[in-house]
């Protein structure tokens, strides 16, 4: 499929004042609910399995079945979204999800939360891409970064949040409200995204591409479930390497199907796109770190230096109050340097933030860890914000919905594989110095290889062009002023 001469992503006619400012925010909403669900759902599980009368380990089935669902259905949302538009399909995901959420805090069994977690993901499946390509169709080009800025904080809060309001819901009252909290943000993201975001009607779409679904959504899940479960003992191991070979195979044979046919149901073509090529794949590698740092982070400062759960919450907050503090500055810096020196020298900075935390002793003061943090949290947060408005620059407009499942599905894999690597690398810790139990003798070690992945990351950032997304990040417009003023 040639990308040549192809409409690039154009604005909306007529866009409504601030949309880069309110769109994303509605959008990132929706997103952090679907967060803060994933999260809280972990804290929770022991108090689900008592209450169920199931072993904790069988009930790990609940979060599986969840990621299952989002990888098969992730790949088939774009194209839903054409088809029916995708603000239609936005709301009719959240209502879903929503759905889902509440039949799960009424469940009596096993069974019945495993269904109703099914049911969740589909509608998760359906929220994160098409809510990110409303907001690709509801901006305008110049105002993509600071709406990006806008949508990612939002979804970065939910796994900060999640553990704390997870542990104080199910100290205090019932685990089953963790699912009905979901209600009240359904039902104010329905009412805002009728309100503040305009119709965007079907398009023309070709025939369903059904056997590129089926391979890509039994392929995405078999890896998500790979992912998910190896290292932590609630799956043989065996079943994982079943899982992980046959979506290995079912990728493969997605990559020799999309070659074949005219319209695949996610476009390889994209790839041909340096920038877009540049943000998913150097983006997986920097999103495996970010991916596993939480986890790491968290077991340094409860397992290894023995913090109580919410002393360490609140620490780890600090680094998404850096994200917070990076919304207001994300635009003037990209603006001021591109997309390219930002995505490498704040690469190298974001690395560095990963590193020096396994410099971290329990006499670190609270202080400086909450501090280097925070400054953590800016730097990583500008990378993905930078990441995120990088990969549509150049995607043709008739392609939007494919660059956005396409990312989404990259983006699922990577933080998954990146918590799976840092639990291979605590085993192989263990292994080596005969031990059974966590110490920062293994949890440093595996923070320091951590922030090995966004360095070879900057490495797949050097080939961009100087220019590269010069028209969303609004280098060229600065440029041209400047030359203008001189003259």
């Amino acid at each position: 499929m040639s990308l040549d001469n192809s409409p690039r992503l154009s604005p909306p006619s007529g866009p409504k004042p601030m949309s880069y400012f309110v769109v994303p925010l509605i959008v990132g909403c929706a997103l952090f609910m679907e967060m803060l669900d994933s999260t809280v759902i972990v804290t929770a599980l022991p108090a689900m399995a008592r209450s169920l009368h199931e072993n904790p380990i069988t009930l790990n089935l609940a979060i599986t079945a969840y990621l299952m669902s989002l990888g098969v259905f992730i790949p088939i949302s774009g194209w839903v979204a054409d088809r029916f538009g995708a603000r239609k399909v936005f709301r009719c995901a959240i209502v879903l999800f929503t759905l889902g959420s509440m039949l799960c805090g009424m469940a009596q069994s096993l069974p019945q939360l495993v269904i109703f977690r099914v049911l969740q993901g589909f509608g998760g499946a359906m929220m994160t891409p098409v809510g990110r390509l409303v907001v690709l169709r509801s901006v305008q080009k110049s105002d993509l970064v600071q709406a990006m800025s806008y949508l990612t904080v939002p979804s970065m809060l939910g796994p900060v949040v999640g553990p704390p309001v997870g542990g104080f819901i199910v100290t205090y009252y019932s685990w089953r409200w963790i699912f009905y909290i979901n209600v009240p943000i359904c039902i104010l993201g329905l009412v805002l995204v009728t309100l503040f975001i305009d119709d965007l009607p079907p398009a023309v779409v070709p025939r369903l591409d059904i056997r590129g679904f089926l391979l890509t959504g039994v392929g995405l899940a078999g890896l998500s479930f790979g992912f998910e479960t190896i290292g932590r003992g609630v799956v043989a191991p065996w079943l994982i390497g079943l899982a992980m070979a046959a979506g290995l195979l079912l990728t493969a044979l997605y990559v020799r199907h999309a070659r074949r046919v005219k319209d695949p149901i996610v476009s390889l073509a994209l790839l041909g796109i340096p920038t877009f090529q540049a943000s998913i794949t150097g983006g997986s590698l920097f999103r495996m770190g970010m991916g596993a740092m939480p986890f790491l982070l968290a077991l340094l400062l409860q397992i290894a230096f023995g913090l109580s759960p919410f002393l360490s919450g609140l620490l780890i907050f600090a680094n998404a109050s850096g994200a917070f503090l990076m919304k207001f500055s994300v635009h003037p810096v990209v603006r001021a340097f591109g997309f390219r020196p930002v995505l490498i020298v704040n690469g190298l900075l974001s690395a560095l933030s990963i590193g020096v935390c396994a410099l971290f002793t329990s006499t670190t003061p609270h202080s400086t860890i909450a501090v280097i943090l925070l400054l953590g949290g800016f730097f990583q947060s500008l990378q993905f914000t930078s990441l995120n408005a990088l990969c549509y620059a150049d995607v043709p407009s008739r392609l939007t919905s494919h660059a956005s499942t396409f990312a989404t599905m990259a983006q699922q894999l990577s933080f998954s594989f990146g918590v799976a690597l840092a639990a291979m690398i605590l085993h192989l810790g263990l292994a080596l110095h005969g031990r059974s139990v966590l110490s920062a003798h293994e949890i440093a070690p595996a923070l320091l290889l951590t922030s090995l992945l966004p360095l070879v990351a900057v490495l797949l950032f050097l080939p961009l062009a100087a220019d590269a997304g010069h028209e969303v990040s609004g280098r060229r417009q600065a440029a041209v002023f400047e030359t203008a003023s001189l003259e």
